[in-house]
C-alpha cells in the first residue's frame, strides 16, 4: 500500500508538505504542489484516512487534554484551546479533546489505543499527575504551562515572573507607591497552579525592592462573588492608587464596579490586567494589560509537537522550555496617581 511517506520521498518534500498539498489547509509553493501531484499520479496514491492510519501508524489526530475547572474563568481557558485547535487544523491535524476530570486515565486511554499521534496538555499543575503517563507514552507531548519537572516534554508558557515585575515597575515609574494585586482563587494555588504564585511572588519581590506597598489577595472566578471580592479589597485599602489583576473574572467584573462607585481609570485608579487581546475585545475591556498570548503559546506547542511527530526533530534532540516575554498593551488605563486631599 502506497503511503504518504512514499509520496513525500518521490516528490522530495516532507510528509507535512504532502499533507498540506492534499488538504489545501495551508499554502505551499506551486513548485512543491506540482511535485506532490506528480508523485501522487505516479504512485497511484489515494489519500484515504483509514488506509493512511493503517499504513503509516499515523492518525493525523492530536489529543488535547483540558478541563473547565470551577476555580478558573472558562472564557479565558477557551482562548488556549482555540490556539491549539486552530494551529492543528492549519497543519493538517484534527483534535481529539478530553475534558475528563481524571486526566491521567484519559491520557492513558488515548495513548494505549493509539488514537492520537501526540498530546497537548493544558491546565498544567506544578505536580501534574498526567506527566508520568505522558513520559511513558510512545507519543510525544507538549505543554502549555510550566510544571515543576519539565523532563521528557516540550514546555511553553508566558514568563509570569517577568510579567509580575513589569506590572509593578510600570506603575512605580508612574509614581504609585501603594498597589493591590488580585490573583486567581486560592484553590488554584492549592492544586498546583504555579502561574499564580510565579507572578505574585515576583510582583511582591519587585515591590519590596522599590519601597512599594503591595496588598496581595485572591479573588473568585465568577460573579457575583468576584464583584464582592473587588469591592471588599478596594474598601480595605483606600490609599491604594493602582490595581493589578491576574484574574480574568476580576477584569470582566471591574467596569461595573467602578461605574457603580462613580470611579474611572486612570483618573481615580490605575488598572493593569493580564489577559489576551481577544479577551479584551470579547468583554469590551479598555484596561491596559500584559498580553497572555494564548494563541501564540498554542501555536508554539502544536508546531513543536508536529515536528516531533513527523520526524523533523531527532528522537535524541533535547526537549525545550520556552517562555514568551510579556508585552504590555497600553489602553490608557494607567497614569499618575490622583492627588489626595490634605487630611
Amino acid at each position: 500500500m502506497v503511503t504518504i511517506g512514499d509520496v513525500a520521498r518521490v516528490a522530495g518534500v516532507s510528509r507535512s508538505t504532502v499533507s498540506y498539498a492534499l488538504s489545501g489547509k495551508r499554502a505551499i509553493s506551486d513548485q512543491a504542489r506540482r511535485r506532490v501531484e506528480d508523485a501522487v499520479r505516479e504512485l497511484g496514491y489515494t489519500p484515504n484516512a483509514g488506509a493512511r492510519a493503517l499504513a503509516t501508524s499515523q492518525t493525523m489526530v492530536i489529543g488535547l487534554l483540558a478541563r473547565f475547572l470551577e476555580d478558573e474563568f472558562a472564557p479565558a481557558m477557551l482562548q488556549y484551546m482555540l490556539g491549539v485547535s486552530n494551529t492543528a487544523r492549519e497543519l493538517g491535524y484534527d483534535i481529539l479533546l478530553s475534558t475528563e476530570e481524571d486526566g491521567a486515565r484519559a491520557l492513558r486511554r488515548m495513548s494505549d489505543s493509539r488514537m492520537v499521534d501526540g498530546v497537548v496538555l493544558l491546565n498544567v499543575a506544578h505536580e501534574d499527575d498526567r506527566l508520568p503517563v505522558l513520559r511513558a507514552a510512545p507519543q510525544p507531548g507538549a505543554l502549555v504551562g510550566l510544571p515543576g519537572d519539565c523532563t521528557g516534554v516540550d514546555v511553553f508558557d508566558l514568563d509570569f515572573e517577568e510579567a509580575g515585575r513589569l506590572m509593578v515597575d510600570h506603575l512605580f515609574r508612574l509614581g504609585h507607591r501603594e498597589l493591590i494585586l488580585v490573583s486567581q482563587p486560592e484553590h488554584v494555588v492549592e492544586r498546583g497552579g504555579a502561574y499564580v504564585w510565579r507572578l505574585q511572588n515576583a510582583a511582591q519581590e519587585a515591590a519590596r525592592a522599590r519601597g512599594v506597598t503591595l496588598h496581595a489577595t485572591f479573588g473568585s472566578s465568577r460573579q457575583p462573588e468576584i464583584g464582592r471580592d473587588l469591592a471588599a479589597v478596594l474598601d480595605a485599602h483606600p490609599g491604594a492608587t493602582g490595581l493589578i489583576l491576574n484574574n480574568e473574572a476580576a477584569a470582566a467584573a471591574l467596569p461595573s464596579l467602578l461605574h457603580e462607585r462613580g470611579l474611572s481609570a486612570p483618573r481615580d485608579l490605575s488598572v493593569l490586567g493580564r489577559y489576551s487581546e481577544e479577551f479584551a475585545s470579547t468583554f469590551s475591556l479598555h484596561y491596559s494589560a500584559v498580553e497572555s498570548a494564548p494563541d501564540r503559546l498554542g501555536r508554539m506547542a502544536v508546531r513543536q509537537l508536529v515536528r516531533r511527530i513527523e520526524g523533523e526533530i531527532a528522537p535524541d534532540d533535547p526537549y525545550v522550555v520556552r517562555f514568551v516575554s510579556p508585552e504590555l498593551v497600553d489602553r490608557g488605563s494607567t497614569g499618575a496617581p490622583p492627588a489626595r486631599a490634605p487630611g
